[in-house]
Formats: structure tokens, C-alpha cells, sequence
């Protein structure tokens, strides 16, 4: 007799995913609360490796703690530095960026007329051009650009305050899950070894997205684009986002290459070339060595849980999917009228080549 608690149980799923749907908007509401939680989350599991080597080499508890949000209050302190200073340089440079690109779109209009063409939009062009880059605008993209980063660094106080809480009660955790359960069972252990699984992915990730960035950065800077430690932070940061952020990543370097005085197609050509081999090597030898098969997530799910997670909590989400999509598959995995779900999540079995024949 097949196993029919696997199966979808009439009235008793509707209750399930009708429960899911009001989680969902919940969550989608108390966006502003759950998503800095989620980012201290982040960080204390990046921090976690660093205070249990410090442990190790005999550094006080507290000591340990202080040493860690330090470095973690440096990294920040330096990558907001980083884009500030970007961001402003950016900023002088759009002028000139706007003259570039008058120029290529004649030219642009010259070839077409050549071509048979007829078009009659340079004035248009140059007027839409100098709207776009007027110095009015240009304050108004500054404005926004800073109101932005004042917003991110109040948020990131919260953040890095919660995280230094978290780790500094991490040590205390597995005592207090004896406390409370007693001998862990089957559902705890395996709950607590996808947590331990979240942990590594997020780890190996952060790596792999570090080493993504370095060679990206110092790809643009040989070919003489401008700002290359920004594209080489944006590679770091996009690579989180499974599927699509290296792509994003990938379109401002290659438009700038264009747009920039010294440049053109070939610039951007060698930019995309470069993108193109780090992020094949990097997606189809480097991440599956240390990653192997341990997601158990097919790759559909990771696209459509992309999709989910950024419509519920925007950029975060999509940052997160990865992560939040195992620990649903396994609380799916944990409910009779849920476990189908986590069924269909994962990667499909691998068949042999030939079908069996009956008989």
C-alpha cells in the first residue's frame, strides 16, 4: 500500500496553504523588521568561523566577540567608504560620460542614414541628452544616491547591534537546545544538519563571491574601465543572487567601457569576454568542487525562489533566497500535508540512459 501522508490531504492542505498565504503576507508587511534580522542573521553566521578560531587559540569569550564585530565594523565602514567616494567621483564624471555618448549616438544615426535610413532625431537626441544630465538632474540623482546611503548605514547599526547579540549567544545554543528538548531526535538532528549545511553554503558563497569580485575587478582595471573597485564590489555582492546577478553585474562596466571617452565596442566586448569566462568557470567548476551536490535543490526552484524571495523582500530576498528555500524544504519536509512540496524541490533522480524493458 503506497504512503498516502505524502500525498495532498483534501481539506487539511487548503488549511496549510491558505496558514502559508497569511505567513507570506505577513512577512511581506513586516519587511522593515524581518529583513535587518535577517542580515544580522548573515553576518553572525559569517562571523561564527572567526570567533571559534579565536576561541581556540584561548581569546576570552568577550574578547573574541569585541575582536569579531570589530572586523566586521572595518569591512563596512570600508565598503561604504568605498562607494561614497564612488559614487562622487561618478557623479563629476557624468558630463563627460554625456558628451561620449552624444557622440555615439550620431554616429550611430550617421550609420543608419548610410544604411537607408532615414531618421531625422539628432536634435532630439542632444536635447534628451542634456535633460538627462542637467545639472538639476545631477542633484537629484546626488540627493536620492545620499538619502539612500543615510538610510543604509542607519539600518546597518541595527544590524551589526543584533548580530553582536546573536553571537555573542551562539556559544550558549547547543546547551540550550539540551535544556529544552533533552536527547535531540531524528527531526532535531536533521534539523540542526541543515542548518549546519545553510552555515557552509553561506561560507563557501561568500568565498567564491570574494574571489568573483578580486579577479573581476582586476580584469576592468587592466582594461582601463573606470571605477574598477566598484564593478569589482558589485560582482562580490550580485554573486549572491543565484542565476541573474552575475548578468546584472556584468551591464554597467560593459555600458561604461562603451560611454567612456577612451573606450568603445572593443572595450566593451573584452569586459564581456571577461565576465563571461570568470563567471562559466566559476558557475560550472569552482562553486560545483566545493559545493558538490549538497543543495538538493533543483535549479528551477533556485531560479523561481529568486523570483519569490525578491518579490516578498526585494534585494535581501533575492541576496537570501538560497538559504531561506532550504529551510522551507525542510519544514516541508516535516508536515504530512506539506511533504509533497519538498518532494518536488528536489534536483530530479538521475535515470539511466536506456529505459528498462519489460520482461
Amino acid at each position: 500500500m503506497p504512503d498516502r501522508t505524502a500525498f495532498p490531504r483534501g481539506p487539511g492542505v487548503l488549511l496549510t496553504l491558505a496558514g502559508l498565504v497569511v505567513l507570506i503576507a505577513g512577512l511581506r508587511e513586516a519587511g522593515s523588521i524581518v529583513v535587518p534580522f535577517l542580515l544580522s542573521v548573515f553576518l553572525a553566521m559569517l562571523g561564527v568561523p572567526l570567533l571559534t578560531r579565536l576561541r581556540q587559540w584561548g581569546v576570552p569569550r568577550f574578547l573574541s566577540i569585541i575582536m569579531v564585530v570589530l572586523a566586521m565594523g572595518i569591512v563596512l565602514l570600508g565598503l561604504g567608504s568605498v562607494v561614497a567616494s564612488t559614487v562622487s567621483a561618478f557623479l563629476d564624471e557624468i558630463p563627460r560620460y554625456a558628451g561620449r555618448l552624444s557622440q555615439l549616438m550620431m554616429s550611430l544615426q550617421e550609420w543608419l542614414e548610410k544604411q537607408g535610413v532615414e531618421i531625422a532625431v539628432q536634435e532630439s537626441i542632444e536635447s534628451e541628452i542634456d535633460r538627462l544630465f542637467s545639472r538639476e538632474q545631477l542633484l537629484l540623482w546626488g540627493s536620492g544616491i545620499l538619502s539612500s546611503l543615510a538610510s543604509v548605514l542607519s539600518t546597518s547599526v541595527l544590524v551589526v547591534l543584533t548580530a553582536i547579540f546573536m553571537l555573542s549567544e551562539a556559544a550558549g545554543l547547543p546547551a540550550k537546545f539540551r535544556a529544552a528538548f533533552g536527547r535531540p531526535g531524528a527531526r532535531e538532528l536533521e534539523f540542526s544538519g541543515v542548518l549546519t549545511q545553510v552555515h557552509r553554503y553561506l561560507i563557501i558563497k561568500t568565498v567564491i563571491s570574494l574571489i568573483t569580485g578580486l579577479v573581476l575587478g582586476l580584469w576592468v582595471w587592466i582594461l582601463g574601465v573606470d571605477f574598477p573597485v566598484l564593478w569589482g564590489l558589485t560582482a562580490f555582492l550580485l554573486n549572491y543572487i543565484p542565476n541573474i546577478g552575475s548578468i546584472i553585474a556584468a551591464v554597467p562596466p560593459v555600458v561604461l567601457g562603451l560611454i567612456q571617452p577612451e573606450g568603445g565596442p572593443g572595450l566593451s566586448l573584452a569586459v564581456v569576454a571577461g565576465y563571461l569566462t570568470v563567471n562559466i568557470l566559476v558557475g560550472s567548476i569552482l562553486e560545483p568542487t566545493w559545493m558538490g551536490e549538497r543543495l538538493g535543490l533543483s535549479t528551477l526552484v533556485v531560479f523561481l525562489s529568486l523570483v519569490f524571495w525578491g518579490w516578498v523582500w526585494g534585494g535581501v530576498g533575492m541576496l537570501l533566497s538560497v538559504p531561506l528555500t532550504m529551510i522551507a524544504k525542510i519544514l516541508f519536509q516535516h508536515s504530512d500535508d506539506l511533504r509533497w512540496i519538498a518532494t518536488m524541490m528536489d534536483k530530479p533522480p538521475v535515470e539511466s540512459a536506456v529505459p528498462n524493458e519489460p520482461g
